[in-house]
């Protein structure tokens, strides 16, 4: 399916919409969550917190969404959080340039080029603006966080553009108090804001946006400590900084130096596996090594889970090796001490981040579940991941068959996100839910006011089955249980 159905059936079917779309010229890149899409997106996070966070023995905060301006002149926010962009000179439209050129060549754009050297890029490949044709040039930066003022003074201050500098301002205190050794994973999931400068994509790129990151703290002597061993064995697809693909073990990643240390290796391994569990398949993954130029300010080495979807790979997760960046920059700037101990060593500890989009991982997900037959389109999400579980209908809206659905309903819903429709022929009906992915439908008919079984309708295969009312709670909780825990990793 086309990125295009997607947006609109996501509209159509309450995903998602524009936000304040009653009102004309609303600025782009801030979409509302319909009730589908707040239940898939809760289920997302969900099934982040039981395999990753709760897989690997995390700790979870949730931090203040508007930070002092001190913290973001510690992080290098201030001064390198920016993009470039360019305005044409005939019309005033504004845009990326690296987008516009990578549009143009198929080719991406290293990340620290200067604002000359794209203007350079521009003219050789013949970028000119997508409004009025003119030639574009006059490239310059703009800083993408969004500063606030708090209270009367109007103390200087910013919405946070990423929500892991809690995770470093918060660390020393956590590491005390939760009584914790390294290596350690703080997890925090929440909204982030990016004045971006040209969004556009639906869920992909937005200026409000909602984020679950990582951060791993641990002693850089140890990153390649055997606990880390458990991973090894887990084969991850790379994208090679010279173009080329690679397949791969963890382990044979490790001894080829495509990632730093078997930790790296072991978080990577992580976080594909959360993927598979959302649904996308391990040949839809890969791991975009970054090359020195590509990456940010503060990373040493950077891998984007990427999923292939209609339109190319889109980034899902940035991962990123970050040093003693944030952690020494923040202690130069407080004047704090945020090293720890670990066993009787002193350390400043080094960091390996996940911070996963959540946004254009739903709709990652949605694109990969879809399957059409015909006209008959189906998203089939796995059934724990699916916002409405199980849909109750009457076969005819007479002889006291809405009343004993009702009764079905109303029982059901005290444990399932149930939804009762009695509005269209019942094909339509299982059409509607096929398309809102719901993975169970359960019919009430003219044998159930005889027998009290029920028709129990499968999703992906369309099979029914008569079940007594009885046993559907039984069978529904089957279908949507979430995937085991399993074995803890190098975490607490």
């Amino acid at each position: 399916m086309s990125f295009d159905e997607i947006v609109r059936l996501g509209q159509q079917r309450g995903f998602f919409f524009k936000t304040a779309e009653s009102y004309p010229n609303t600025p782009a890149g801030f979409l509302d969550y319909g009730p589908q899409g707040v239940g898939l997106k809760n289920r997302m996070v969900e099934l982040w917190r039981r395999v990753v966070v709760k897989r690997d023995g995390m700790l979870e905060i949730d931090g203040s969404q508007i930070l002092p301006r001190a913290v973001f002149e510690a992080s290098g926010h201030l001064s390198s959080f920016t993009d470039p962009f360019v305005k044409c000179a005939k019309c005033g439209s504004v845009f990326r340039p690296d987008k516009l050129i990578e549009e143009k060549t198929g080719k991406g754009v290293p990340e620290k080029l200067g604002d000359a050297e794209y203007d350079q890029e521009m003219e050789r490949s013949g970028v000119k603006c997508l409004k009025c044709g003119s030639r574009l040039s006059g490239t310059t930066r703009f800083n993408m966080m969004f500063k606030v003022g708090i209270g009367p003074a109007q103390e200087e201050a910013y919405l946070r553009p990423e929500t892991c500098q809690s995770i470093f301002v918060d660390f020393p205190l956590l590491f005390k108090t939760q009584r914790v050794k390294l290596p350690v994973g703080i997890a925090q999931v929440g909204r982030s804001f990016r004045n971006e400068i040209a969004p556009r994509q639906a869920l992909i790129r937005l200026r409000e946006l909602n984020q679950a990151e990582v951060e791993v703290f641990f002693n850089p002597k140890k990153a390649d400590d055997p606990r880390f061993d458990a991973s090894l064995d887990k084969a991850l697809s790379f994208r090679l900084p010279d173009g080329t693909d690679a397949r791969m073990t963890v382990g044979e990643a490790r001894e080829k130096g495509v990632v730093p240390h078997k930790l790296a290796g072991h978080y990577l391994a992580l976080i594909a596996g959360f993927y598979e569990d959302a649904g996308i398949g391990p040949d839809a993954i890969r791991f975009r090594v970054l090359a020195e130029e590509d990456r940010a300010f503060y990373s040493r080495a950077a891998f984007d889970l990427e999923a292939k979807l209609s339109w190319g790979w889109v980034e899902l997760v940035a991962c990123n090796y970050r040093g003693d960046f944030d952690l020494g920059g923040h202690a130069r700037v407080s004047g704090s001490n945020f090293t720890v101990d670990d066993d009787g060593e002193k350390v400043l500890p080094h960091v390996f981040e996940l911070s996963l989009g959540i946004d254009r991982s739903m709709f990652a997900v949605m694109e990969s579940s879809m399957k059409g037959e015909g006209e008959r389109r189906v998203m089939a999400l796995r059934p724990y991941l699916s916002p409405t579980q199980v849909c109750v209908f009457p076969l005819v809206n007479k002889d006291g068959l809405q009343e004993g659905a009702r009764r079905v309903y109303e029982d059901l819903r005290e444990s399932f996100d149930a939804f009762y429709d009695e509005s269209g022929g019942i094909g339509r009906r299982y059409a509607r839910a096929d398309e809102a992915a719901v993975p169970a439908c359960v019919t009430f008919d003219y044998d159930s006011l005889k027998d009290g079984t029920v028709t129990l309708r499968d999703r992906d295969t369309r099979a029914q089955e008569r079940v007594s009312v009885p046993e559907l709670r039984s069978r529904l909780a089957e279908l949507t249980r979430s995937p085991a825990i399993g074995k803890r990793g190098p975490g607490r």
